[in-house]
């Protein structure tokens, strides 16, 4: 559940009144997400979504989230438009949290996902680094490899609990990842979470991106490694090579690929696996059951993290 902040009524009529979106007429919790409070909001002009900001997300970022998402509207990407009220700020003091009202996107996300869902990532994604190119700020990715020997420090004593030899397992693997981890690659603004949740449709037709709450400056072949983890794996953890080819073709049509960078996918999709994995075990360790943020199995990560260390190049991820 991703409600944690409750609106009164009053309070949200004087909210809304200070934007040109007519008046308020109701807001729906929205259940999926967990990082924020978000609603639906309901006025006589239309729909949009309203978002509480809550202390996991740094009040710091928040001109960075919001406004990367103008700038890539401004460049053709569909994704949530801040809406500004009339005194010219997008941020604005609701229930005592920091808010802000974005356009409202139409489409589902995919439950099922199918190669040519894929293939529509790819190349959304790939326009979406092209069109971050000339965005004016940066913020540094706190969730990559330099983070991740905190984020196992913090779960390794209880790391067995969830699989016995977890901890030395991951303790192995990380030391290679920061051993190998590439540092001279492509980089500039990467989404860095889209999950399939993340990401709308209508019918076949991609129509938009969502929650650039992840966002940051990295290098661009790990946003499409995560991207892979997220999408290119069957409920049963198999790897799907259909999909990753598609994926990974549509995004090469749009953004050419350097060698140094499908040289280095397989430690990346490693590396991606890491940390989720990681984020997941500390939220299955830690967190209380009566908590509103919906748990994820960590060993998910696990299964995905071992199919990568097999891998020994491109060609296993459907690439000549």
């Amino acid at each position: 559940m991703a409600v944690y902040t409750e609106v009164g009524d009053e309070d949200l009529v004087a909210f809304v009144a200070q934007y040109d979106i007519g008046e308020a007429l109701s807001a729906t919790g929205i259940v999926e997400g967990v990082e924020n409070s978000n609603y639906l909001l309901s006025t006589t002009a239309g729909n949009f979504i309203l978002t509480l900001y809550e202390n996991r997300v740094h009040s710091a970022d928040l001109p960075f989230f919001l406004g990367l998402k103008e700038h890539l509207a401004a460049k053709g990407i569909a994704c949530p438009v801040p809406v500004r009220a009339r005194d010219g700020e997008v941020l604005h003091r609701l229930s005592n949290r920091q808010a802000a009202i974005v356009t409202f996107l139409a489409g589902m996300w995919p439950r099922r996902i199918q190669p040519y869902h894929c293939g529509e990532l790819g190349r959304a994604l790939a326009r979406m680094h092209l069109a971050g190119d000339d965005f004016a700020l940066r913020r540094p990715n706190d969730l990559s490899v330099q983070s991740w020997r905190p984020l196992l420090c913090r779960s390794a004593d209880r790391a067995d609990e969830v699989k016995q030899g977890l901890a030395e397992d991951l303790e192995t693997e990380l030391a290679a990842l920061e051993l190998n981890w590439p540092d001279a690659l492509p980089r500039g603004i990467i989404h860095a979470d889209l999950f399939p949740d993340n990401v709308f449709f209508r019918g076949s037709e991609l129509t938009g991106l969502i929650d650039f709450y992840f966002a940051c400056t990295d290098l661009f072949a790990y946003d499409i490694a995560i991207c892979m983890n997220a999408w290119c794996f069957e409920a049963d953890g198999s790897f799907n090579v259909t999909k990753a080819k598609r994926l990974l073709t549509a995004y090469g049509r749009v953004r050419d690929f350097s060698d140094d960078e499908l040289a280095a996918l397989p430690v990346l999709a490693r590396g991606a696996a890491m940390r989720f994995l990681l984020t997941r075990l500390y939220d299955w360790l830690y967190t209380s059951a009566d908590a509103l943020v919906t748990k994820k199995d960590p060993l998910e990560y696990w299964e995905k993290l071992r199919f990568h260390q097999r891998v020994t190049g491109s060609k296993d991820y459907g690439l000549a």
